[in-house]
């Protein structure tokens, strides 16, 4: 962790304070000529905008503001269909977060901080299975300090605000609180899901995505990346990006664990039709893959029957533990592969099978490209 990061934790706690979904970040212009499209020659050194007077933070939430909104950016990514827009920031020296969606497809980067012009930028990586990116400037303003990503969970009810740029405008502040957790957020025109993300009603909008859900200590507890109606954000949890985002940096990639097989949450109908006895929770394996890694270990329904006028399959397994972790549903499948495991890690996983429990072992394989991406 930089001294950067170092200096901004050590500020922050000196003051006291210790899904398919509608992309929220991705505003899309028709193609046309743009400032930044025209403008070829950025200098090194862009004089810092003139601003407008600061008013001093008469609350906590004017002061978190103050504090962090220098780290946050606003993105322009441009190609030869349009500019996309959205947010980014600080996460380390040059580097600042945002989402796969907002840079996917350009081939120019251009980012502006409160105190600068606008300034180019490089992808360094991206993941789809994720949404997150990163980006790296060669020079950033000295009032844009890393931003802490949180290293605990934070509960139900908690406090955030999401920093962004809605719409084209800039610097804006929402607030609200941590209204879920544990969601898994669809990635469009894809089987895969982002898992265990972070609902809020704190308000997000277009050009919000890739900006950070911060607590009232100015600590990151997710990226913002979609919104699914009236009151309903979500964003992709620290404990994820903690883990994809160091990879990006160094390899431009990252690898995502999978078991190759198509699963359902446990219901009454499937319950009565496999003889599962006392377990009413977990996760039924529809279809195992042939060519997966759960191909002889794991087992798919083997035929199906018909309960209270609906299809259900029969003879599955029904996932109950993945390690040390219950499984209680899939959005807790898809938080265990992807917060405890990589690619090649061979987990045992309990199931019920035949009516009776059993443990089989799985070596994990890595998840398919979509649609071209990794």
């Amino acid at each position: 962790m930089s001294d950067k990061r170092h200096s901004r934790r050590a500020f922050l706690t000196a003051s006291g304070f210790a899904l398919s979904s509608l992309l929220a970040g991705c505003t899309l212009n028709p193609p046309q000529a743009s400032p930044v499209e025209e403008r070829t020659g950025f200098p090194e050194d862009p004089a810092a905008p003139e601003t407008s007077e600061e008013f001093p933070a008469n609350s906590r939430l004017g002061e978190v503001y103050q504090e962090t909104i220098d780290s946050v950016a606003a993105v322009q990514a441009a190609s030869t269909d349009g500019v996309s827009g959205g947010t980014a920031w600080v996460y380390d020296d040059s580097y600042l977060v945002t989402n796969n969606h907002v840079v996917r497809g350009a081939t120019d980067y251009f980012l502006r901080f409160r105190e600068s012009g606008w300034l180019e930028a490089d992808l360094v990586g991206s993941d789809v299975h994720s949404d997150l990116a990163v980006l790296e400037a060669s020079t950033l303003p000295d009032s844009a300090t890393a931003l802490d990503l949180a290293e605990q969970s934070y509960p139900v009810g908690t406090q955030v605000a999401a920093l962004g740029n809605p719409f084209g405008l800039s610097g804006s502040f929402t607030t609200g609180i941590i209204s879920g957790r544990n969601r898994t957020i669809a990635i469009p025109n894809s089987p895969f899901s982002t898992p265990d993300g972070i609902q809020t009603d704190a308000a997000v909008n277009p050009g919000n995505s890739g900006g950070p859900l911060i607590t009232l200590d100015g600590v990151v507890v997710g990226v913002v990346n979609a919104t699914q109606g009236d009151n309903v954000g979500f964003a992709i949890s620290a404990a994820l990006t903690e883990r994809v985002i160091p990879a990006l940096i160094e390899t431009g990639s990252y690898d995502h664990s999978y078991l190759g097989i198509g699963l359902s949450d446990v219901s009454p109908a499937v319950i009565e039709a496999n003889d599962f006895g006392d377990y009413t929770f977990g996760v039924y394996v529809n279809q195992v893959l042939p060519s997966g890694p759960s191909n002889g270990s794991l087992r798919g329904s083997q035929t199906t029957t018909t309960i209270r006028g609906r299809e259900v399959g029969v003879g599955g397994d029904l996932i109950v533990r993945m390690g040390d972790w219950t499984i209680q549903n899939r959005e807790r499948l898809s938080a265990y592969l992807a917060l405890e495991t990589t690619p090649g890690d061979t987990i045992d996983i309990e199931v019920i099978r035949d009516g009776a429990p059993r443990t089989v072992k799985v070596t994990l394989g890595t998840r398919p490209p979509i649609n071209g991406q990794g």
